[in-house]
């Protein structure tokens, strides 16, 4: 009866030896980037260069991006932006999140059919600025 347990205790210490223990995967960490710039869009094409980089350096998996556009910089986000449309679409298809702040919409007299799919509309930019970093994004400036 003592070499039963004693072997039934050998084999379940072995089963839990041998049990593959889960690799946890860490949660991306969140940035948000500020596109309000005034100047050309070869400024923010060099901004969404930039990310990219990012992107490719650090794995897609390894952060998390948002980039909010209000005042001037919601013109990078217009369909219509031959500099940075197609990075747009490239970076939202690689999980880069795209808001435009529907105040700064209004004074370029713009709708949301000016943007492409990829473009979610938040009523301000600047408090959402505010509200992603309270929830421990990082901020980032380009």
């Amino acid at each position: 009866m003592k070499r039963n347990f004693l072997f039934s205790m050998l084999l379940l210490f072995t089963c839990i030896a041998s049990t593959p223990v889960p690799a946890t995967t860490p949660e991306p960490v969140p940035f948000v980037v500020q596109l309000t710039r005034p100047g050309d869009n070869h400024g923010h094409r060099r901004v969404f260069l930039q990310i990219d980089k990012v992107l490719s350096d650090l794995g897609e998996d390894n952060v998390k991006i948002v980039v909010v556009a209000y005042e001037e910089g919601i013109q990078a986000l217009v369909l219509t932006n031959q500099e940075t449309s197609q990075l747009l679409t490239k970076l939202a298809n690689r999980g880069v999140i795209f808001k435009a702040c529907k105040i700064s919409m209004s004074a370029w007299e713009l709708d949301e059919a000016d943007f492409p799919l990829e473009v979610e509309f938040v009523p301000a930019g600047a408090p959402e600025m505010i509200r992603l970093q309270m929830q421990d994004y990082k901020y980032w400036r380009p």
